[in-house]
């Protein structure tokens, strides 16, 4: 009798246990449905300064990842789908969060300020402490979703378009699909030279090209590609990657509109 009332008892502890971090994940979801709607704009820039004096919501998202993970709490992400929008979440909340911690600098142009803030800051997820570089080389990239390129958002121009909302399970096919097809619908990640015969593309595209091509998922680049055109790119353009812009995607201030 004893042993069966320890074994509820510890059932009852698992399932309050599992409902109280399910109320802070959607209270965390909450907070960051308030910075994005707040502090983005429809194009995707960050009023990173006002948002600094604003920071209790985005530190709640923050240490809400600190604690919380599909690896700590696999229990509240049951499908791939719930694990991914998890991490894309969270990767562009921990980097907007450093930009803030770096007190907004004007980019990361060199190599040396790009390892600094991707591969020497350290961030905490799940209890556990990692960088933003091996967030998403060693833990994203394996779940084999090449759509998440299009979602996660590093602060800087040429990241795709950070959406005024966060990703959400119930709806992230169409999110991904979606955050896909506006990609390569804008001119500076997309364009063709018909004289030249060269279709440009965003060097996203040069950083993760197995990611589009492995298992299968295309023959080539411009296979993938076509998949979110509508009109395919000409049989035997060339591709050619784009120069990355890596200044900081911030809302112009009165001074720059001066």
């Amino acid at each position: 009798m004893f042993r069966i009332l320890v074994i509820a008892s510890l059932m009852l502890f698992s399932l309050k246990s599992l409902a109280q971090t399910q109320t802070e994940y959607q209270a965390a979801l909450t907070d960051w449905s308030y910075v994005l709607k707040t502090y983005v704009d429809d194009q995707g820039r960050t009023d990173f300064h006002a948002l600094s004096d604003d920071l209790a919501a985005l530190d709640r998202v923050v240490a809400f990842i600190g604690a919380t993970s599909p690896t700590s709490h696999p229990e509240l992400f049951p499908t791939a789908k719930a694990v991914m929008a998890y991490h894309i979440n969270a990767y562009n909340a921990l980097a907007m969060r450093g930009v803030i911690d770096w007190e907004v600098p004007e980019g990361f142009t060199t190599l040396w300020t790009r390892a600094r803030f991707f591969k020497f800051r350290n961030v905490t997820i799940g209890g556990k402490k990692t960088n933003l570089y091996d967030y998403e080389n060693k833990v994203i990239r394996p779940l084999d979703e090449p759509r998440s390129h299009f979602a996660l958002n590093c602060m800087v121009k040429d990241c795709p378009r950070l959406p005024q909302e966060p990703f959400l399970v119930d709806t992230l096919d169409q999110q991904l699909d979606a955050a896909t097809w506006e990609f390569f619908s804008k001119e500076r990640h997309f364009y063709l030279d018909d004289k030249k015969k060269h279709a440009y593309v965003s060097a996203i595209l040069d950083f993760y090209t197995e990611d589009f091509v492995k298992s299968g998922k295309a023959k080539d680049l411009p296979e993938y590609i076509n998949r979110y055109l509508k009109q395919p790119i000409p049989a035997g353009y060339k591709v050619k990657f784009i120069d990355y812009d890596w200044r900081i995607n911030q809302q112009p201030t009165s001074a720059d509109l001066d």
